[in-house]
């Protein structure tokens, strides 16, 4: 009998469990998105008859896998749910409902009768899958919720200039142009066209006052969706700028260099310095190019190229800040060993930083002067 002490076992290192649980969904998801992309092309050859009569048979196999892989993984995810006690959250929230969705809208279409070739279209659900891994439409959510009111004034803007130019229009134009203006609904869908700037010309009024009515109706509309779009990309902009203070200061606060700052320091040094990740391998500094800039290690290590001998410098330490202290020219090759997390403050910043904290101007010159002995 095999010595149950000879069995193999999985490491028992703390959080094994975990890191498995996370790669076998990181791998569950990915072959998601390409069973997504994979039924979608087939939906799409279902439509044009030519190729689906000349292929049906692996094209309904290739959608039924697909509709298999979907009911695994929407099942995978109900008994993960249920081991941690949240069956019922995970069923009922946004994910849940969009993977019961993609599963059963095909099987329902088909035992209500409708032809199979009509049902694959509610196939195209399968496109919602892929929105939860999309990390901007997180970041569009959040901008949407927090521009909710500006947003809404200006949809209320629009409304009104909708609603009014249809009315005018339908005024001016009822008894030149029955069939087109006889009604507001029917003055509606000029106004829309209008508006939106499409501009389609199926319907275009002909008496002067309706021209100018017309005019105005576009001017407002530029100047409607030109509020929109400036409301957004503010949202977007503040959002990004949020972001990346939160990302700049979990890399400010690791580095030992800056740990006797103070909240206050830390978060002014934050908002001067910017973060680079940079792959194995490559070039931060060539010998010979001007110095605008210094270095600080957030994680990683990097190799400088000193003659006769090569230095690693690793998480905490700084370079390139010879080039701004004296001489403005790189006197080595930098390169990274590693995958590496930067944090980059430029000429300007630099020479602020220093008149704003003198003890970090001492530190940075002592070690400048010592690493410039040790060159020698």
């Amino acid at each position: 009998m095999r010595d149950p002490a000879n069995t193999f076992k999985l490491p028992a290192f703390p959080g094994f469990a975990e890191f498995m649980t996370a790669t076998a969904g990181r791998n569950m998801t990915n072959a998601a998105y390409v069973a997504v992309v994979i039924g979608v092309l087939m939906v799409v050859i279902v439509t044009v008859d030519p190729a689906y009569d000349a292929a049906h048979h692996w094209v309904d196999a290739v959608l039924w896998s697909c509709l298999g892989f979907f009911t695994f993984e929407w099942l995978v995810r109900l008994r993960h749910a249920a081991t941690m006690g949240r069956g019922l959250a995970y069923a009922f929230s946004g994910r849940g409902l969009v993977d019961a969705a993609c599963v059963v809208a095909v099987p329902l279409a088909l035992l209500s009768g409708v032809n199979a070739k009509t049902a694959w279209l509610f196939a195209v659900l399968w496109l919602v899958k892929v929105i939860p891994g999309i990390p901007g439409l997180r970041q569009l959510r959040r901008v949407l919720v927090l521009e909710s009111g500006p947003l809404l004034s200006v949809l209320v803007l629009f409304l009104m200039v909708l609603f009014l130019g249809s009315v005018a229009e339908y005024f001016l134009e009822r008894d030149v142009q029955p069939a087109t203006f006889g009604n507001v609904p029917a003055a509606l869908w000029w106004a829309v066209v209008t508006l939106t700037t499409t501009g389609y010309g199926d319907v275009v009024p002909i008496t002067p006052m309706g021209r100018l009515v017309a005019a105005v109706v576009m001017i407002c509309g530029l100047g409607v969706f030109g509020l929109w779009t400036g409301i957004l990309a503010t949202g977007f902009a503040s959002e990004t700028r949020r972001d990346n203070f939160l990302k700049t200061w979990e890399s400010v606060s690791k580095v030992p260099f800056f740990a006797s700052l103070g909240p206050s320091a830390i978060a002014d040094v934050t908002h001067m310095l910017r973060t680079v990740d940079l792959p194995p391998r490559a070039m931060i500094i060539r010998k010979g190019q001007k110095g605008d800039c210094m270095y600080f290690i957030a994680s990683g290590e990097v190799e400088v190229d000193l003659p006769g001998k090569k230095v690693r410098l690793g998480e905490g330490d700084f370079f390139g800040e010879m080039a701004l202290l004296g001489n403005n020219l790189r006197s080595a090759n930098i390169t990274t060993r590693r995958l590496s997390k930067l944090l980059v403050l430029d000429l300007v910043d630099f020479r602020v930083l220093m008149a704003r904290h003198p003890d970090l101007a001492e530190t940075i010159d002592a070690e400048a002067k010592r690493r410039a002995l040790e060159n020698k």
